[in-house]
């Protein structure tokens, strides 16, 4: 019987992958903590890309920057806990342009109504909704994945992350 191991910002296993069919150049395989756990906190490193979509892995630890985008973006939690802390811009639109693609990093809270936050732990998911400005908030360190567009913020780093 296989017994399932989740890993852990402080204990994953590097895995490996086995290819069946096709040239190992063709794939490839990183581990989303280890990437965190090699990142400065709330860097949004790419670990998946399919066209223009991408998988973020950050390393969650305090307060983020304030972040926004155009466009809807989706986090789940693997490792830790995880407050996610929404503002309501006054000006609607004015946080990210209409044709934007990407997250945009803010220079502070933007001024608007708060929303509230969601309190997320390993395996929660929320949406992160288009125009609305969002913070994550880490007592502890943690992982997060953002799926979002590939933008300004996001950093592609595949020579250092992935197995070939």
């Amino acid at each position: 019987m296989q017994q399932t191991v989740f890993g852990s910002l402080e204990s994953f296993r590097k895995g490996s992958i086995e290819i069946i069919k096709g040239d190992a150049e063709n794939y490839a395989f990183s581990n989303v903590f280890e990437v965190a756990s090699l990142a400065p906190p709330y860097q949004k490193t790419v670990v998946g890309k399919n066209l223009k979509f991408v998988i973020e892995s950050l390393r969650a630890e305090g307060d983020s920057p304030w972040f926004a985008a155009a466009h809807d973006e989706f986090v789940v939690v693997m490792d830790g806990e995880i407050s996610v802390h929404f503002v309501k811009p006054a000006v609607l639109g004015s946080l990210a342009a209409a044709d934007s693609e990407g997250t945009v990093k803010l220079a502070a809270q933007p001024d608007g109504q708060a929303m509230g936050y969601v309190k997320l732990k390993r395996g929660h998911q929320a949406l992160l909704p288009a125009g609305v400005a969002y913070q994550f908030r880490a007592s502890q360190p943690g992982v997060v994945l953002v799926q979002t567009i590939l933008g300004p913020n996001s950093v592609e780093k595949w020579g250092d992350i992935c197995l070939h």
